[in-house]
């Protein structure tokens, strides 16, 4: 009993040392391209917004700050066209149109507005992203805890990203989703290494063609 204790303890602190050592190198390598300020972000043609829950047919706090903070880039000109990835997996859980929606009434034409159905978590939206929608460069859109992961993703994805973040005062449940995301981080870095495949891809929407706002 007390062997096996033992290796319970150390499988442990070698998962703790693992966890805060991919931690460290990711927080590291994107810092660096994450932006706080408007006028710092580069210009690219597309953002992308992760989705973050809705509260009926409204956006939760989380990601009306995403979607706001992505309408500013688009109306400041930082972007042409914005990709919406959440999850559309439940008809009584409709994410992406309360996100489309809440865009075009604050002024986005929806001929830019692009829909990613099935961005059920950051791999999946960053892996879509360049194999469905053939992104290429981004500006991504999520809380500041969220995007050295979603940065990190997309660089190993083939997409040159840079981070903007969307925080605007303080969140419910914060620090939670803050010590949630380390374990988050650890496990992008393991999908990265075995090239995980979402679990839905589908038809290709080209970014650079027709928007597909409206589904067909």
């Amino acid at each position: 009993m007390k062997r096996f204790v033992l290796v319970v303890v150390a499988l442990c602190v070698v998962a703790l040392v693992v966890v805060v050592i991919t931690n460290s190198n990711i927080t590291a390598k994107t810092d660096s391209v994450i932006f706080t300020e408007l006028r710092d972000v580069p210009r690219t043609n597309v953002a992308i917004i992760f989705g973050a829950g809705i509260n009926g047919n409204q956006p939760s706090r989380y990601l009306k700050d995403r979607l706001d903070a992505g309408i500013s880039l688009y109306k400041n000109h930082k972007v042409d066209k914005i990709l919406l990835s959440g999850d559309n997996g439940r008809d009584e859980y409709d994410e992406l149109s309360v996100m489309k929606l809440y865009c075009q009434k604050n002024g986005i034409d929806t001929t830019k507005i692009y829909i990613d159905y099935a961005g059920f978590d950051s791999y999946s939206t960053m892996y879509r992203a360049k194999y469905i929608f053939n992104v290429d460069t981004a500006i991504l859109v999520s809380q500041k805890y969220h995007l050295n992961r979603c940065v990190y993703l997309g660089d190993k994805l083939g997409i040159k990203s840079f981070g903007y973040s969307a925080d605007r005062g303080a969140y419910p449940g914060y620090k939670y989703y803050v010590l949630r995301e380390k374990l988050s981080v650890t496990k992008a870095v393991l999908d990265i290494m075995r090239n995980r495949k979402p679990k839905y891809l589908g038809k290709q929407v080209d970014v650079n063609g027709k928007s597909n706002y409206t589904k067909e």
